[in-house]
């Protein structure tokens, strides 16, 4: 499943009926995003302002053709939830929810792999995807997005997504896609899979690409894209002052000796003919230096 959405993507928000679930899921539709059913054990056959509840995500997916589902439930269900959209059919899955322990991520993404390869998970611990003008899945503010392209953005970062999105969008240039992975050491969609879809897509002309320190994904979306990518892609990586071995943020934030330090990925990425800025404000500079000679 491709990590690209639009206005036919049909959507099941599981935890609808919960604070959180409700105040986002009712936030996407708003947006124009087809939030199709929600989904509560024990609720089915209510409903939150028109959108029905079932009782499970199969059920959901029998009454309305759903395609797409937002996890918004607590770290204790998450895996479970996940892996009971996959079961159903589910192509994509975006699922934002923080601290779920590292031995679950594992195995609920070992699972996927091995037993529902058409199965795509965005997250957890993401803000989601949003095409702008077209769908939003997840917590991303849909008013600080720009539709119309042409660039791409992929962030591990939530708050930097957020800010390249919107300094793009006051320099009037637009977006196609905008993809959070999110910064849990077991991402279910990384930076090359996200590049890879940007690279194939005819609308996006150039990428941002935000990283930060810890974990070795930003070395090797380098290597992908010195050997792979002929869009041009501006690079930020946070964490430049960050001290070794201290835990900064993100569970995935962590620097071991001189692996993982944002000089690194810096490096590798300028080797790999990447424009690295030293700061958000300036990728956003820098990428509208890149869309001008478009």
């Amino acid at each position: 499943m491709s990590i690209f959405v639009d206005k036919d993507t049909k959507v099941i928000v599981q935890g609808l009926t919960g604070g959180q679930g409700r105040f986002h899921g009712l936030r996407n539709r708003d947006y124009g995003t087809q939030v199709v059913a929600g989904v509560t054990p024990g609720k089915g056959g209510t409903d939150v302002e028109g959108i029905p509840i079932f009782d499970t995500v199969e059920e959901a997916v029998v009454a309305t053709g759903a395609n797409a589902s937002f996890i918004v439930v607590p770290p204790r269900f998450a895996s479970a939830a996940v892996l009971e959209a996959a079961k159903a059919g589910i192509p994509f899955v975006v699922c934002i929810t923080e601290f779920i322990p590292a031995q679950d991520e594992a195995m609920m993404y070992n699972t996927l792999k091995r037993d529902y390869p058409g199965t795509r998970l965005l997250g957890p611990n993401c803000p989601g995807v949003i095409t702008p003008g077209q769908c939003n899945i997840g917590i991303t503010s849909g008013d600080i997005a720009l539709p119309g392209g042409p660039v791409g953005i992929v962030s591990r970062s939530g708050t930097l997504t957020y800010q390249a999105l919107h300094e793009l969008s006051q320099k009037g240039i637009g977006q196609t896609t905008c993809v959070g992975i999110g910064g849990d050491p077991v991402p279910g969609t990384n930076f090359i899979d996200c590049l890879s879809a940007f690279e194939s897509d005819p609308e996006t002309k150039a990428v941002i690409m935000i990283g930060e320190i810890g974990g070795s994904e930003e070395e090797r979306a380098a290597e992908f894209i010195r050997d792979h990518m002929t869009k041009p892609v501006v690079a930020y990586i946070a964490g430049v002052t960050a001290p070794p071995g201290k835990k900064m943020g993100h569970a995935g934030a962590i620097i071991s000796g001189s692996q993982g330090t944002a000089q690194a990925k810096m490096k590798a990425l300028e080797s790999a003919g990447v424009i690295v800025a030293k700061n958000p404000s300036e990728a956003a500079d820098l990428m509208a230096e890149v869309v001008s000679k478009l």
